[in-house]
């Protein structure tokens, strides 16, 4: 469950862009902020359709991806499928550093012991047959991403590259120990104003022509 906030919150779905266009119509809403996961493709595609089609001025929280050093060494891929196939066919530990929604792919590499982090329990069987989940809640630090990795003998990271510096400890914490990081590349959307603070967006908020609306 997300962390309760001071403000007025709906949990649940909308029933895609339409519905999501009826929602800003009916509660009368000037603008929205898109400041979901940077890899949750379907509901920023669904909230730029519904802000086109209600004239809603609309700005996307955004978070500069990670960039990858000299020191680094990732194998960039697109999506999960190419996480999956680049992932080494002996049995290796792997960290899954993916969220619970893409785990289900990996199990055409039944061969790895994964150690899988989420925010919640899993709320049933997990669909790998030697996986450990931890259950917890960022942001991490170096020194504590450096003790699982060491204690659990991790040998390979699967990350999405989400930016930002709550998530990147794990990212800093596999060039200290240089361990390869197949390393997901964050997905591309269509042109939309963006920003990347929310001091920036408070900025928009009450000046819009601040980031060129």
């Amino acid at each position: 469950m997300p962390v309760n906030q001071p403000l007025p919150t709906r949990i649940g779905g909308f029933g895609g862009a339409d519905g999501l266009a009826d929602f800003i119509r009916r509660e009368r809403f000037t603008h929205v902020v898109d400041a979901t996961h940077p890899f949750a493709t379907e509901i920023s595609q669904n909230a730029l359709t519904a802000c086109v089609a209600t004239a809603t001025p609309l700005v996307a929280l955004e978070r500069k991806p990670w960039i990858k050093t000299a020191d680094d060494r990732w194998i960039d891929v697109d999506d999960i499928a190419a996480a999956v196939a680049a992932l080494p066919k002996t049995r290796s530990n792997i960290f899954l550093a993916i969220g619970r929604q893409h785990v289900a792919p990996f199990a055409a590499m039944p061969q790895h012991a994964y150690t899988l982090r989420f925010i919640d329990a899993a709320g049933g069987p997990l669909p790998l047959p030697d996986a450990d989940l931890i259950v917890s809640r960022g942001p991490f630090t170096l020194s504590g991403e450096l003790e699982l990795m060491r204690s659990r003998r991790i040998e390979w990271v699967v990350a999405r590259n989400s930016g930002g510096e709550g998530a990147r400890a794990k990212i800093d914490a596999a060039r200290a120990l240089r361990l390869p990081v197949v390393m997901i590349r964050p997905p591309q959307f269509p042109e939309r104003l963006r920003a990347e603070s929310a001091a920036e967006v408070m900025q928009w908020l009450s000046h819009p022509a601040c980031l060129g609306a």
